[in-house]
């Protein structure tokens, strides 16, 4: 993997690691104030750790299709948390990774799977070649 995927690895192991974090700590501390945005937050941090895991063994066609479906459910996830953060507020009164479409992380959690989207279906695995098995008659 090199140039924009190496990037973009990168940037999904840290938005893993934040999203983390972020969860770890809410649990901990808080988790009675708002178990529903606090367990998002650790669910997305799973979704992170296991697209960076995927992206980085995409080449294997098993990996890029776990990256695709982690990826998609990021995107489903940031989008309907996001949506429902504005018209329901009072469900998410504690912020999580993808309230309000990701504004505490600048927006890239709603970025983020667009490129994921995007370099997935420029970067398809090979097939693999089966070997031919000539019958003679």
């Amino acid at each position: 993997m090199t140039g924009i995927g190496r990037v973009l690895v990168i940037v999904y192991a840290v938005m893993a690691l934040a999203a983390t974090g972020r969860s770890f700590v809410q649990i901990v501390r808080r988790f009675d104030e708002a178990p529903l945005a606090y367990s998002l937050s650790a669910l997305a941090a799973v979704v992170y750790i296991l697209a960076t895991l995927a992206l980085v063994l995409a080449r294997r066609r098993g990996w890029y299709t776990v990256a695709w479906l982690a990826i998609v459910f990021e995107l489903t996830g940031v989008l309907v948390v996001g949506l429902l953060s504005i018209l329901l507020p009072a469900l998410f009164q504690h912020e999580t990774v993808w309230s309000l479409f990701g504004r505490g992380y600048l927006f890239i959690p709603l970025v983020l799977p667009i490129f994921g989207i995007w370099w997935l279906r420029t970067h398809r695995p090979a097939a693999v070649e089966q070997p031919r098995v000539e019958v003679s008659a």
